[in-house]
């Protein structure tokens, strides 16, 4: 029997690897703005299920508390998880990044593709703008996040 952070970590895992796929390979051929979309959407819920699997493991072992509320769950993995698990604050900073995008496409009422880049126009008419270079940097910071994620939890199972 596996446990729900095995699972999430696996989970994370073949997202990534789809993201990271189009990001290098496929995005570069076909140049359409939806798989920049898909790879951003993807690095956000590979985050989330990292961020759920550390939290998930804490709990299991009792070190900390779960609450119904995301972001005070999000400040006690912030607090008292990162640091155990080796995530940096630039790691942190681009979760914080990239979950502030997602959150300003979901309440946008437009978007569109210039020059390699997504522009997101908030509710009060000012744009966002994310490159693919940023876009990969964001992959690589999940990627490492997930690394180190699975070999505190591996290691210890």
């Amino acid at each position: 029997m596996t446990e729900k952070f095995e699972e999430l970590i696996e989970n994370a895992k073949r997202r990534i690897k789809t993201a990271d796929h189009i990001a290098y390979i496929t995005y570069p051929l076909v140049k359409e703005k939806r798989l920049l979309l898909k790879v951003l959407d993807d690095t956000y819920l590979v985050m989330v299920s990292i961020i759920n699997a550390i939290l998930q493991y804490e709990y299991v072992y009792k070190r900390i508390n779960l609450y119904k509320n995301p972001l005070e769950n999000f400040k006690i993995f912030r607090q008292r998880c990162a640091k155990r698990f080796g995530i940096t604050d630039e790691e942190i900073n681009s979760v914080i990044e990239v979950f502030k995008i997602v959150n300003q496409r979901k309440n946008s009422p437009f978007e569109f593709m210039r020059k390699d880049r997504i522009v997101i126009m908030t509710d009060n008419l000012h744009t966002e703008t994310i490159s693919i270079e940023k876009i990969k940097q964001h992959l690589a910071y999940t990627k490492s996040m997930l690394s180190k994620a699975e070999l505190v939890i591996k290691s210890r199972i």
